[in-house]
């Protein structure tokens, strides 16, 4: 069983910078692979950004350039920095593991779930 638990967001005005945390239980997490999805009011989930066990990273077009994802391994914790944020990125974030090497960008291919964390973009 995998335990997530996200941390990091709250509101920032259009422009600002946030980073997101999500602390993972397991002792093999450097063995996931981590994904961030966001889900606004009346939206679907989406994806965001993807994290593999060696550190390679994958990201939804729109956030490339202004998102990154990183791993600590020693720390079992995955981070979201996000900068040059905008009002359409209000959402709530939420992070995904699934216990093989591969990431995917569909939420479906996600066992594990955090609970998610409040991004408010004011503008």
């Amino acid at each position: 069983q995998v335990q997530l638990v996200e941390s990091g967001g709250g509101l920032v005005q259009a422009g600002g910078s946030l980073r997101l945390s999500c602390a993972a239980s397991g002792q093999t997490f450097r063995t996931y692979a981590m994904a961030w999805f966001r889900q606004a009011p009346g939206k679907e989930r989406e994806f965001v950004a993807s994290i593999n066990w060696t550190g390679g990273t994958t990201y939804y077009a729109d956030m490339k350039g202004r998102f990154t994802a990183s791993r600590d391994n020693n720390k079992n914790t995955m981070y979201l920095q996000m900068n040059s944020l905008k009002p359409e990125d209000t959402a709530v974030y939420y992070c995904a593991a699934r216990t093989t090497y591969s990431t995917s960008s569909q939420k479906e291919d996600y066992r594990y779930w955090g609970q998610g964390t409040q991004v408010t973009v004011s503008s």
